[in-house]
């Protein structure tokens, strides 16, 4: 398994990785197909952000991370920049592929200037395991998860 930048919308793991965005955050908050596409797109960037890295396996995407100057926690703008959109496909869980993905923030974090990360998320003990620090509970506003845990990572 290899971690990569996705640099090209014509790379055949686009597809994967806009297929996900779609269906996970897309269809939530009622956001056009297009307008994924079209977010994902602006996405492939080689020297600023947003960057988009996928772990890939025998040509086949198993799972994704952004790193972003915003994220959709708009009652907090003063927080940023974002790791974002950490996904593992469901037929790839349990297989380390999390974990991979996970241990190459730090250096692509840096290699893009950055020398700190925000995350949000519902999972408690997941990205401690990484180097990241519980920073408190934080309002979404969302009604299916009105608080979740936010994270700092100083690079």
């Amino acid at each position: 398994m290899e971690i990569i930048r996705l640099e090209s919308a014509d790379d055949p793991l686009f597809e994967a990785v806009y297929d996900w965005n779609y269906r996970w955050w897309g269809v939530r908050d009622g956001v056009s197909s297009a307008e994924v596409r079209c977010t994902l797109e602006h996405s492939l960037n080689r020297t600023r952000l947003p960057q988009t890295f996928v772990a890939v396996e025998k040509g086949r995407a198993l799972g994704m991370y952004q790193l972003s100057m915003i994220d959709d926690l708009y009652c907090r703008p003063d927080l940023y920049p974002w790791l974002i959109d950490v996904y593992v496909a469901e037929a790839f869980r349990g297989r380390g592929v999390g974990r991979a993905l996970l241990e190459t923030v730090p250096d692509n974090a840096r290699k893009a200037g950055l020398t700190e990360l925000y995350l949000y998320t519902a999972h408690a003990g997941l990205y401690e395991k990484f180097g990241w620090t519980y920073a408190g509970e934080v309002e979404t506003f969302r009604p299916e998860r009105p608080k979740e845990r936010l994270y700092h990572l100083a690079l």
